[in-house]
């Protein structure tokens, strides 16, 4: 098999890469179709946000036992088990849209259940590709999910919109019950040894070793304090201040900002491409260096929102985030213990995502008090700054892969 494919040698790789695919392709279209089904509710901005709180405020809150439980069970098991209750909590939501009875609290209640469901799948998803390919097939694997999350990222929306506009959102609802439900016994198919350990459980004592994991790597904190910073400023620089713009810039328009949306989703998955074929030797150096590439597309849409210009940022960008996702991904499974791997990406992803909402908020308040383009060119500057400077720690600059696998290199 060809070396870009080599992972599907793997027969429970094969069958975890199909029904994650199935969930990826269907579940693309769901932030759209639970936005327009609360519209259609209560055609208020608030009562949007009170949902979409709800879902992340019960995933952060979720996260990190979510790892301890993806560490202690078997991982596919704990992602059926999501998926069942994701089914029940989506099909209630589109239960009552079919019925008119639905309210802004009683999907709120709903989202939530789906934002809790989701802090047990991530951690699981993260420690289970380790366990269902070899060492040396590792970056492979990741990048042929990359391939299939950034093709549905391009594509999906538009199938959501089209769904959503002619049969409504509950319809588009349904379309993600039923990937799951496919998703369910293509994962049983998946056949994995028992996780390790003494089979006791206690929560406090698993996330304490956890963090112990975690806290005596120098590159995992350094990388995660990063993103703390830079996640805010790319969920409030890109996703609060880049509309805005797009909206009031007529060099821009909305329309154009879809094309760069667009141009940098296809960095992604022609990267992915590269990365399938193309071994990373230095996966932290390369990963970081690429992300202080989205910088450019920040700084261009302040000095110049024209829409070739931030589309060819943009598409660089987004090149260079999948080096990064991909590498890290792979550092991530080769050096943290298999059976702690799933309570340090909690930690991971709790650290990564905690102050999102408040750089949401934050720059939402900086374009009301400061012009539009210093915000931009000065998020730009501070976002290759904090890439940058986390590059030149010795730990992370230093990271190579593992003897294992190299050695088909």
């Amino acid at each position: 098999m060809s070396r870009g494919l080599a992972a599907m040698a793997d027969r429970n790789f094969r069958w975890f890469f199909l029904a994650r695919a199935i969930t990826m392709v269907t579940g693309a279209m769901s932030s759209i179709a639970l936005a327009f089904a609360v519209l259609e509710i209560d055609n208020d901005p608030f009562s949007l946000s009170l949902v979409l709180t709800a879902f992340t405020v019960a995933n952060v809150v979720f996260l990190l036992f979510g790892g301890v439980v993806a560490d202690r069970l078997p991982r596919a098991l704990v992602i059926q088990v999501c998926y069942v209750l994701d089914i029940l909590s989506i099909g209630t939501i589109a239960a009552l849209l079919f019925t008119g009875t639905a309210s802004i609290p009683a999907v709120a209640a709903l989202a939530a259940m789906n934002g809790a469901s989701t802090a047990f799948v991530m951690p699981a998803m993260q420690g289970i590709i380790p366990q269902l390919t070899s060492a040396e097939n590792l970056q492979q694997a990741n990048a042929m999910l990359s391939f299939v999350r950034s093709a549905v990222t391009i594509g999906g929306p538009v199938i959501a919109g089209i769904l959503v506009t002619t049969v409504g959102p509950a319809w588009a609802m349904i379309v993600q019950m039923a990937g799951w439900l496919l998703a369910i016994p293509i994962l049983a198919m998946v056949r994995l040894p028992p996780p390790a350990g003494d089979g006791g459980f206690s929560l406090f004592a698993d996330l304490r070793e956890g963090w112990s994991e975690f806290w005596s790597r120098s590159w995992l904190v350094v990388v995660v304090l990063a993103f703390m910073i830079m996640n805010a400023i790319h969920v409030g620089a890109w996703g609060v201040v880049g509309p805005y713009i797009a909206k009031n810039d007529d060099r821009l328009g909305i329309a154009g900002w879809g094309w760069v949306v667009s141009a940098e989703g296809l960095g992604v998955l022609l990267m992915t491409l590269v990365l399938m074929w193309f071994p990373l030797r230095r996966p932290l150096r390369f990963g970081m260096l690429g992300m202080s590439l989205f910088a450019i597309p920040l700084t261009m849409l302040g000095l110049h929102p024209a829409v070739v210009i931030v589309a060819i940022a943009a598409f660089l960008a987004g090149a260079g985030a999948e080096v990064f996702s991909t590498g890290w991904n792979v550092a991530m499974m080769e050096n943290i213990p298999l059976d702690k791997l799933s309570r340090v990406s909690s930690y991971d992803m709790l650290g990564s995502f905690v102050v999102m909402p408040i750089g949401t908020l934050v720059y939402g308040w900086l374009i009301t008090h400061a012009a539009p383009a210093t915000v931009l060119i000065t998020s730009g500057i501070l976002y290759a700054a904090i890439a940058l400077a986390t590059v030149m720690v010795p730990s992370v600059w230093r990271m190579g892969r593992t003897e294992a696998a190299t050695a088909r290199d």
